[in-house]
């Protein structure tokens, strides 16, 4: 168990969980016939997927730039997300008077 922290395969095997996650999320939401469904589940599990890799780029000893770059990735990505469901487009709140 300590190799698989010490390697980083641990970060590994979360993130294909993830992925598994958000395949398993986006054909249950084609499925239930939601418009968008990559994008949102996208949206949603991108930031927290640059986390675990900025993570493991911390396990594993590389260099900081590495690990500087996956956190701003992370950044970006829930930048982007706020900013898609902040987007009048996408609210389910209209003004008043509309």
């Amino acid at each position: 168990m300590g190799d698989l922290f010490a390697s980083g395969r641990i970060v590994d095997l979360i993130v294909g969980f993830a992925v598994l996650e958000g395949a398993v999320l986006v054909a249950w939401r084609r499925a239930h016939g939601h418009r968008g469904a990559v994008a949102d589940v996208v949206s949603v599990l991108l930031p927290g997927l640059f986390l675990l890799l900025a993570l493991r780029c911390s396990m594993v000893g590389a260099d900081w730039l590495w690990t500087a770059a996956c956190l701003l990735a992370a950044l970006v990505a829930h930048l982007a997300d706020l900013v898609r469901r902040w987007s009048p487009a996408n609210s389910s709140e209209r003004p008043p008077g509309r």
